[in-house]
């Protein structure tokens, strides 16, 4: 082809341009159009790119928070976020309710045919439970990662979600079986002593995922609000301590470190330490209050993904 002139070099970019992304034909109707090469359409299509004369913009769809999310995963460094849609004034049961279903959604598309799967315990992982939609996936294998906690028979107890999830998977299940927090070292090293509650200790290092809820130590917090799980004098002294968050009952302060106390030796379920050799941990969390715990656990990178709410995921970013 002979060489053109500038002003018609630019003639032609701008007719292949609209040609194609205005008039939406492919190359191949380019090709008998213009008679042109394949290869001289390719260079100045991407000759419009480079110079401004095709300028292509992603229009984010309302209610959907991309930015928010691209923001999240630079400043911290995740490896995906997501955001859903909050406001100031709505209540914890909404907020839960959006996270929920964000998270059911993640982990639909997260989980693979063959996942050994581990989750923890409390409101915003019955959450997502409650919003799975049934699908077969009968190698996966749902891992409790914390002893049960609070009342048998609740929903957000660590076994039922873990039956639940199990049974909305169609997959395999193991359970610890032993409470969460036990009243003595002594009382934790004899459960740990039996064949099933150490058969799913060993699983912890075979996880390839992991879901887990973030907790604030606040006096409304779940673990506070059900009386058999911490005293208020044990709250106290992990406030003393710097705690800002829990994972499973595993407190850390405000750059993810673990606040020690003897809380540790009475909890039988996975370390902090442990949960940072799984390939990814998914971290939920949202709502009043929490913005401090979910800065904790970004700071000590406790989470690789984060399902979090708009408000939060701005008072993060403050």
């Amino acid at each position: 082809m002979v060489k053109l002139s500038p002003l018609d070099e630019t003639r032609l970019l701008v007719k292949v341009s609209k040609l194609y992304y205005e008039e939406g034909l492919s190359q191949d109707d380019i090709i008998l159009r213009l008679n042109l090469s394949r290869s001289k359409i390719s260079r100045l299509l991407q000759q419009a790119r480079d110079e401004g004369i095709v300028q292509i913009t992603v229009v984010t769809p309302k209610h959907l928070y991309s930015d928010l999310e691209n923001r999240l995963e630079k400043h911290f460094g995740l490896q995906e976020a997501v955001v859903v849609e909050t406001h100031a004034g709505d209540t914890q049961e909404n907020v839960l309710r959006a996270l929920g279903v964000a998270a059911a959604g993640y982990l639909e598309r997260a989980v693979t045919a063959s996942t050994t799967l581990g989750i923890s315990w409390g409101s915003t992982l019955n959450s997502m439970v409650a919003a799975m939609r049934p699908i077969s996936l009968p190698n996966v294998n749902v891992v409790q990662i914390i002893g049960g906690l609070g009342q048998p028979e609740a929903e957000i107890h660590a076994t039922d979600l873990c039956h639940r999830l199990a049974r909305a998977l169609n997959g395999q299940l193991t359970l610890l079986p032993a409470p969460g927090i036990v009243g003595s070292q002594q009382a934790r090293e004899v459960l740990l002593a039996d064949t099933y509650v150490r058969r799913a200790v060993e699983m912890f290092s075979r996880l390839d995922l992991a879901f887990v809820g973030i907790g604030a130590p606040t006096p409304e917090s779940l673990m506070m609000r059900d009386g058999s799980i911490l005293s208020a004098h044990e709250m106290e002294l992990l406030l003393q301590n710097g705690a800002v968050g829990d994972i499973a009952l595993r407190f850390f302060d405000g750059l993810g470190q673990p606040v020690g106390s003897d809380i540790d030796q009475r909890v039988i379920g996975i370390t902090l330490e442990q949960l940072k050799r799984v390939p990814r941990v998914v971290g939920i969390a949202g709502g009043a209050e929490k913005h401090r715990a979910v800065r904790g656990a970004l700071a000590g990178r406790l989470v690789h993904v984060l399902i979090t709410d708009s408000v939060t995921a701005g008072k993060l970013l403050e």
